[in-house]
C-alpha cells in the first residue's frame, strides 16, 4: 500500500491502453504505478534516471519502465502538468493513443 507521504508527485487521471490491459496482469500494473509515483523508475538506464529526477524537480514528463514476471516490458508515463498518467507497452506512443 502506498501512503500519501510516500508519493513524490500527483498522478492525475490514469489511463491504461487496451494492449497493456490484454498483456500485463492487473496486479503488475498496480505495482508499476505504485513504484512510479514513489520515484522508483524501474529498469531505466542512469541517463534516464537522472532525467526523471531533473523532471521531477522542474516539472517535465516522467517515464518509468518495468518488466513483468514473464519478462514483458511496459512503461508508465506522467505528463509534465501531472494531469495524466498512462500505462502502455513500449511499441505504443502517447501520440497514437490520444488519436
Amino acid at each position: 500500500m502506498i501512503w500519501p507521504s510516500m508519493m513524490k508527485f500527483i498522478l492525475g487521471d490514469i489511463a491504461i491502453t487496451r494492449a497493456a490491459l490484454r498483456t500485463i496482469p492487473a496486479e503488475e500494473i498496480y505495482r508499476g504505478i505504485d513504484r512510479h509515483v514513489c520515484g522508483d523508475w524501474g529498469v531505466v538506464n542512469e541517463s534516464e534516471r537522472a532525467q526523471n529526477e531533473f523532471s521531477l524537480r522542474h516539472g517535465f514528463r516522467l517515464l518509468s519502465v518495468y518488466e513483468t514476471g514473464e519478462g514483458v516490458k511496459f512503461q508508465v508515463t506522467t505528463d509534465a502538468r501531472r494531469t495524466k498518467t498512462t500505462v502502455l507497452l513500449p511499441h505504443e506512443t502517447i501520440e497514437t493513443i490520444n488519436q
